[in-house]
């Protein structure tokens, strides 16, 4: 019985854990499907950048303290609903486009 509570416990979390190539739809129409477009023509290209550098941008557009080129509402609104997981693993996919 616990081999099986224990199974479902991993499967279940493995549900939910974050998914960034779902979370990253929503970035294509201005980032582009490999990160390749300058949003709006304003942000930088975000293909290349690592990990820490996507999680460290959108936890301050998160949190509303970064505002590159005009854009700290927009990605606000874009990231609120982000847990920390989400902003992880949305970073993570990001880091591996090319």
């Amino acid at each position: 019985m616990k081999k099986i509570a224990l199974a479902l416990i991993v499967a279940g979390s493995t549900l939910m854990a974050a998914d960034g190539a779902a979370l990253y739809k929503k970035c294509v129409a201005c980032h582009g499907a490999n990160g390749e477009k300058k949003a709006l023509n304003k942000s930088e290209v975000i293909t290349g950048w690592d990990s820490a550098k996507t999680v460290e941008a959108l936890n301050g557009y998160k949190a509303g303290t970064r505002n590159i080129k005009g854009m700290g509402g927009l990605m606000k609104g874009q990231v609120a609903s982000y847990s920390d997981a989400d902003i992880k693993a949305v970073s993570d996919y990001i880091a591996g486009l090319k």
